[in-house]
């Protein structure tokens, strides 16, 4: 994603410019409450046909904002970089997907709070290597199959979003897209893993906060949907090859720094053709493995990435006067950007701000409080909507097929205010005064 920003870095545009990308905002919150059945459209014979709508207003939104780059000065190159980062970024999050549908975990557990809670710790630790988007995919199922029988169960989605999907991922560059470009940007790779306090104290607090709930909601529940229906050992299936796929495509993501596209794009087709010719059909089954979740992020990203390439424009353009200059404006200019921005260019805007002329590698050894910050802000925040971090949509998709309720656009960010505002707030104080 880092040509988008250079790219965009070059072009100058019109305020007016960034309308569409607030129209499509808009589009994605409002249409589900006031058009829901013609926006999700009864199920087709294809994934896609499933979301034609979707497609269709993404595509009325992205048309008049590629016309009017095509007529400024770079903004071809600037189309073609986009198309060129919308390539990469789909073909990470679909080899991720495909092949994490591809391991099943087998095994009775019961609903209980410790056992939700444990799954959501081992997804915050498993993002730092899988990434968000492959720990998602890996946990969300057997998640969800899990709490199927309960009747209070709408937290559990929210919170896995909040902790898996998202702050879990802070202490590597392979566990969420913004801390990769920093490591293409000159960030060493250990870099992160010094802000393991804030990622202790970050997810320490959502844990916290899980478990008392589920704990009072597990009260309220039938005894017979928390318990196991009968003995079953705990296992892992198909990961004699989709394993060693999950660990080669984590090297061409971090090939991804020393090699021109389309190499690393080019391997991660490779990967996800061999997971899908090879994977047993059983256990894409057992997973419900379907495309529809995967399509939908794919259309809706498409307009999101082109439609928000003048608003990242205008970001670098007047960036600077925003007067931002210390770690708790960083971390929250970036993180509420974050909420509505792609986090990835979100990042790599305000680094690029906070930086000296010698990159971030020189941000890291000068002015290691501003780019935790900036770090912090993007992934933690990126948890405050569903289009602030892909596997966001790719959850609540998931979720929506396993009956599980979610709630819309502006209820998510609500509920994520009420939640993990006052998170931010402390961490704010704690770290970046």
């Amino acid at each position: 994603m880092a040509g988008n920003l250079l790219a965009a870095a070059a072009v100058h545009v019109a305020p007016v410019a960034a309308l569409p990308f607030v129209l499509l905002l808009a589009a994605i919150a409002i249409l589900p409450l006031v058009a829901g059945h013609w926006w999700h459209r009864h199920p087709a014979a294809t994934a896609l046909g499933e979301h034609r709508n979707k497609a269709l207003v993404a595509l009325l939104l992205s048309l008049p904002t590629a016309f009017y780059l095509s007529l400024q000065p770079h903004g071809v190159g600037a189309l073609l970089h986009e198309l060129q980062d919308y390539v990469s970024f789909i073909l990470m999050l679909t080899a991720l997907y495909v092949i994490a549908g591809g391991l099943v975990i087998r095994g009775a557990l019961s609903a209980s709070p410790l056992v939700n809670s444990s799954i959501l710790l081992t997804g915050a630790i498993l993002a730092n290597f899988i990434g968000t988007t492959g720990a998602s995919m890996l946990l969300i199922r057997p998640m969800l199959r899990i709490n199927a029988r309960r009747r209070r169960r709408g937290h559990v989605p929210l919170f896995f979003i909040f902790i898996v999907s998202n702050a879990g991922g802070l202490l590597t560059p392979l566990g969420d897209p913004p801390l990769f470009l920093g490591f293409l940007g000159g960030v060493d790779f250990f870099w992160t893993l010094s802000l393991w306090p804030q990622w202790l104290m970050m997810n320490g607090i959502l844990l916290l906060l899980f478990a008392i709930i589920d704990k009072r909601f597990a009260r309220d529940e039938r005894p017979e949907s928390l318990r196991v229906k009968a003995p079953e050992k705990l296992r892992i299936e198909g990961w004699k090859l989709n394993g060693p796929l999950l660990v080669l495509v984590a090297i061409g993501v971090l090939g991804k720094k020393y090699t021109p596209f389309p190499v690393v794009e080019c391997w991660l087709v490779v990967c996800i053709l061999v997971s899908m010719r090879f994977t047993s059909k059983p256990l894409r089954e057992a997973n419900d493995f379907a495309w529809g979740p995967m399509a939908e992020v794919a259309v809706l990203f498409a307009g999101i990435f082109v439609t928000m390439t003048p608003a990242l424009a205008l970001l670098k353009q007047h960036g600077g006067s925003l007067g931002v200059t210390e770690p708790w404006q960083f971390f929250w200019v970036t993180g509420l950007l974050s909420s509505c921005l792609d986090n990835a260019p979100t990042y790599l805007t305000m680094a690029t701000l906070a930086a000296p002329p010698e990159g971030f590698a020189a941000l890291a050894a000068a002015r290691p409080d501003l780019l935790a910050a900036v770090s912090c802000g993007a992934v933690f925040m990126g948890a405050n909507s569903y289009i602030g971090n892909g596997p966001n949509f790719m959850v609540k998709a998931i979720a929506e097929g396993n009956a599980y309720r979610m709630p819309s656009l502006f209820g998510y960010v609500a509920w994520a205010a009420v939640i993990l505002g006052p998170i931010y707030l402390v961490m704010t104080w704690v770290f970046f005064r």
